[in-house]
């Protein structure tokens, strides 16, 4: 994956998450979660993206 499009989605990513925060009337704990949801997951797909998660799914714990 190119940085062009990791930059691309993280673009659209934020963009998408302010407008739901602005314009979605919600709880202020929902929204906290939701932000906090995204974020992990984007931190998750980024490490993926770079390859810092490549090795961790053939971890066997025994």
């Amino acid at each position: 994956m190119s940085l062009i499009s990791i930059i691309i989605v993280l673009i659209i990513v934020g963009f998408l998450l302010w407008v739901v925060n602005t314009y979605i009337p919600m709880a202020r704990s929902i929204r906290t979660i939701l932000n906090v949801v995204v974020v992990i997951i984007v931190v998750l797909w980024l490490l993926s993206a770079f390859g810092v998660l490549h090795g961790v799914g053939n971890i066997k714990l025994s």
